[in-house]
């Protein structure tokens, strides 16, 4: 079941293993959001005319990012979920699984954290 916009919109996503002007309060452990997208054929006949034609290929490019905020968002959900404000050491994690399909994966460590 999704939570409520609200609640994912709290949770802070970061890199860092700390948040600037925030203390951690307790850590709740790990959290992953994943998100699997393809192009389907006609993408993927696009795609590779972009390929011959040279240049970056857009059409996967979009899919890519459409993939990387869905996991993002997913992640934030998990987090909620365990009572989490925030997402410490977020990293990611990228593959092709079979032929068109792209599978991405956020994980970081949950955390309760509080403004200093």
């Amino acid at each position: 079941m999704p939570l409520s916009t609200d609640l994912k919109m709290d949770v802070l996503v970061v890199t860092t293993p700390e948040i600037a002007g925030y203390k951690i309060k307790e850590i709740k452990g790990l959290v992953y959001g994943q998100s699997i997208r393809t192009r389907g054929a006609l993408g993927r006949i696009v795609a590779g005319i972009e390929a011959i034609v040279g240049g970056a290929s857009q059409t996967y490019l979009e899919e890519f990012n459409k993939a990387r905020t869905e996991a993002i968002e997913r992640l934030k959900e998990n987090a909620a979920r365990v009572g989490a404000n925030a997402v410490l050491s977020v990293d990611f994690e990228t593959s092709e699984i079979l032929e068109g399909f792209i599978l991405i994966t956020a994980y970081g460590t949950a955390a309760l954290v509080e403004k200093e």
